[in-house]
């Protein structure tokens, strides 16, 4: 149990460095590039960010290709900014292709942030599967001798239920619920369900 704590700190101690640095040179090169105070300190939050949105995508089970897209999107700023500051790019001469690239990532990053935001929830209830109607097995004949029917008690609950289920049914489809339907959509037997339809 300890040696596993210990290797969770040292990762976590890893990350938050590693974290640091690639933020430190994201604001580096923001602030070269002619973004100054709390803009500069803004760029590197928003690339990690867009990150975090995209590998959230990710691993959230639904279409990848957005959040593949996204992520090599914020993970090419934050190493390209990682490199330039390592001495092969001259940071009081940035070009002006670098400075436009800078001063156009807020924009790339709110859309990026926005699809990935709004496509997860839409495309969620679109793959969700419709609720199935319940089946209702039918009872098999009957072999004895034919009886007079008696009268099926029917509780004055269940008649208000089958009330609003055709109610429904009317309104959805236009026409008055059948006997088997309405059998279907309660779930009670065939004898039941005339029983109700008669008081309905």
């Amino acid at each position: 149990m300890r040696a596993h704590l210990v290797r969770v700190d040292a990762v976590l101690v890893q990350a938050v460095i590693a974290a640091a640095l690639s933020f430190a040179h994201l604001h580096d090169l923001a602030v070269a590039a002619g973004q100054d105070e709390w803009k500069a300190w803004a760029y590197p939050v928003s690339v990690d960010l867009l990150l975090v949105a995209a590998w959230r995508r990710l691993r959230s089970g639904g279409p990848k290709a957005a959040g593949w897209c996204w992520f090599l999107a914020a993970l090419t700023a934050s190493l390209g900014a990682n490199i330039a500051t390592t001495g092969l790019l001259d940071l009081g001469a940035v070009p002006a292709w670098l400075r436009i690239l800078v001063a156009g990532w807020p924009a790339v990053a709110f859309l990026g942030g926005t699809l990935l935001a709004h496509t997860t929830h839409e495309t969620a209830e679109e793959s969700a599967p419709a609720a199935p109607e319940p089946t209702v097995t039918a009872p098999e004949p009957d072999q004895r001798p034919a009886v007079a029917p008696r009268p099926v008690p029917v509780p004055a609950a269940l008649v208000t239920h089958a009330r609003k289920v055709a109610d429904e049914h009317h309104a959805r489809t236009g026409s008055a619920i059948d006997t088997s339907t309405l059998r279907a959509r309660l779930g009670v037997p065939a004898p039941l369900a005339e029983a109700i339809a008669a008081q309905l």
